[in-house]
């Protein structure tokens, strides 16, 4: 297959956001569902002027409503430790564990904290509406794990595809002991811990391929480190006469580009997503 280093390097993409990627929206109001009850038992101490008072009176016959200030602050903990500075002494709060405070230790916490403010009247109207807001800047921390996976739903789905009408047999994340399992093929692999993002088999000549894949927005030592990494891996498949592809995309790229090409000139297999989307698969021989 002719290769090309210059049209690897001008189509990688800039990024492979699905719709899906922002907001987790499933988990986001499934969360917020499951403290709806309790949100709205503390939407009654809302714009009360004897705050402290009424928040004890509702304390004591809704000992619960404790579990939900933890998401109040945005946190996801429910054991927080808490180092007070006047005192010199760290207060401990397991929100878990039922009455685990009495009333005035618990309003001491949402006076401390600032949560007070949520409580006065120029606060919020609806704690439920509040928290599906602080779900959602929650979720926002997962962005990075959904991105991790991106590349590999991104291909998956080519694969897939791929598979199918070839009549060929593949695995996700597999490890050596998946593959021997499912096809009897041994893979000597350089650590126990190695799995492959997708294995591809075919039945009919035994023939075995592996893949990894991943996108990088920006650069650093890991990209380099990266591209060593499979340029060994590479040599040491071949020698179990195992195909082993490379897909890799993102204009992090531009930042490493010598190790790069050098891993692109001695790897057979080196793709991109537009090659991918080019039909590269369709000239490989299977």
């Amino acid at each position: 297959m002719k290769k090309d280093f210059k049209n690897l390097v001008s189509t990688f993409k800039n990024s492979i956001k699905t719709w899906d990627y922002f907001v987790n929206w499933k988990k986001v109001f499934l969360n917020s569902s499951e403290l709806e009850i309790t949100l709205n038992k503390l939407n009654y101490l809302l714009g009360k002027q004897n705050l402290k008072e009424e928040f004890i009176k509702l304390y004591s016959s809704n000992s619960d409503i404790v579990k939900a200030l933890p998401v109040l602050l945005a946190i996801r903990e429910k054991n927080i430790e808490f180092f007070d500075p006047e005192t010199k002494k760290s207060i401990f709060f397991n929100f878990n564990k039922k009455e685990d405070k009495n009333a005035d230790e618990y309003f001491e916490f949402i006076e401390k904290t600032g949560l007070i403010k949520l409580f006065k009247e120029d606060g919020i109207k609806n704690l439920v509406d509040y928290v599906i807001g602080v779900e959602v800047g929650l979720d926002s921390n997962g962005r990075k794990n959904r991105g991790g996976t991106l590349m590999e739903d991104v291909v998956e789905a080519y694969i897939l595809k791929f598979c199918k009408e070839k009549g060929l047999e593949y695995l996700s994340q597999a490890n050596a002991k998946k593959i021997k399992d499912k096809w009897g093929f041994t893979v000597v692999v350089d650590k126990s811990s190695r799995s492959f993002d997708f294995a591809v088999y075919n039945p009919k000549n035994k023939k075995l391929k592996l893949f990894e894949v991943n996108f990088y927005n920006g650069g650093g030592s890991k990209l380099k480190a990266v591209c060593g990494e499979f340029k060994s891996l590479y040599g040491e498949l071949k020698r179990q006469n195992i195909d082993f592809i490379w897909i890799t995309d993102g204009l992090g790229w531009n930042t490493t580009l010598r190790p790069l090409e050098e891993t692109y000139n001695n790897n057979e297999y080196v793709f991109n997503l537009n090659m991918i989307e080019g039909g590269v698969l369709n000239k490989l021989e299977w």
